[in-house]
């Protein structure tokens, strides 16, 4: 049996199942989804941001982004998967490069500083997002740290962010397609997303 991530069977998981093993004991996928949805939009809901600056925003911080959505439902909440992961035709980054990968991208973020308008700016985040989005470091909830990572990280270089109402075959859509080399339609999210604040 294969999970969304096209694991056979890994530690993740109960056994012969594509559940992953939550703190809940939940063991149907539906159930868990609901139970996802419902407690991490509360840590969610309830998180208390401090000040941060561009340096800040570190691997360590994605981590602790992830912890704190999902702690209620993972014991491995905020720590990166040992497991190698793919979703249809894309393949995210082998577990053991994940720290290192991480590491050079995360010193990227502070000559996001240097974009003097919003067209160099949304150039920069949407690439930032895709190489991220293809590291995938965490077993689950990859996408919704790093929107949160994202509302963040923008709020930082002072813009508010609103996500448009897309399906989330838009956003796989999109994400593949920045896999291909085309960032346009992530540019087109973050340029709806985004407003001065």
């Amino acid at each position: 049996m294969r999970d969304k991530y096209g694991v056979a069977h890994d530690k993740y998981c109960y056994p012969n199942s594509d559940v992953l093993i939550n703190l809940l004991d939940i063991r149907d996928s539906g159930k868990l989804a609901d139970a996802e949805a419902e407690f991490t939009a509360e840590r969610y809901r309830t998180y208390e941001p401090y000040k941060l600056s561009l340096s800040d925003f570190s691997f360590e911080h994605l981590k602790h982004l992830h912890h704190h959505l999902f702690q209620d439902l993972y014991e491995w909440a905020g720590e990166p998967r040992d497991v190698d992961i793919f979703k249809g035709d894309t393949r995210f980054c082998t577990w053991t490069r994940i720290e290192p990968e991480a590491n050079k991208l995360f010193r990227t973020i502070p000559a996001l500083a240097d974009s003097h308008d919003n067209d160099g700016l949304i150039e920069k985040v949407a690439d930032l997002f895709c190489e991220l989005n293809l590291l995938h470091p965490f077993r689950e909830g990859n996408g919704r740290v790093l929107r949160f990572f994202f509302e963040e990280l923008l709020f930082t270089l002072g813009y508010e962010v609103t996500w448009p109402k897309i399906s989330q075959q838009d956003w796989i859509d999109a994400n593949i397609a920045g896999v291909n080399l085309n960032l346009e339609f992530l540019k087109v999210i973050f340029a709806q997303a985004i407003s001065k604040l």
